[in-house]
């Protein structure tokens, strides 16, 4: 494993905390924290775009011929994100599930024709399970709490 891949790998997986911590503390209460969801929702928008734009990096590295499609990919997720900011919980629960699943779909069509790493689909794939996993934690939290 690369120094890269390595950090890279670091980087990823310790972005699951908050969404593990978080997704908890939306069915327990949290020292100081006193809205869980909220605070789940807002940094699962965040990560989503993140996600999106890694997109945009890639297509900058494209001849100008091929770049519009990934330019164009890239900020889906941050358009289906943003409104779920302002959506009531369950809906935003709901956008930000859907989102991380198409653009774990849309990674998987992408990732020959992007050169993406090799070790970057293995990674995404775990780190999609898991946000899924929490944010349905969340969601089924605010209808049996």
């Amino acid at each position: 494993m690369s120094g890269n891949e390595k950090t890279a790998k670091i980087l990823g997986y310790a972005g699951l905390i908050p969404f593990v911590v978080f997704s908890v503390g939306c069915w327990v209460a949290l020292p100081l924290v006193s809205d869980a969801s909220q605070i789940l929702i807002a940094y699962a928008a965040l990560i989503l775009s993140f996600m999106g734009a890694v997109h945009w990096g890639v297509a900058m590295t494209y001849d100008e011929e091929n770049r519009s499609k990934y330019f164009i990919a890239s900020v889906i997720p941050v358009l289906a994100a943003w409104p779920a900011l302002f959506a009531p919980e369950t809906f935003a629960f709901i956008i930000l599930i859907v989102g991380f699943i198409l653009l774990i779909a849309y990674d998987w069509y992408v990732n020959k024709p992007q050169g993406l790493p090799d070790w970057y689909i293995s990674m995404r794939n775990v780190l999609t399970v898991v946000v899924v996993i929490c944010l349905n934690a969340a969601l089924v939290s605010l209808h049996l709490n």
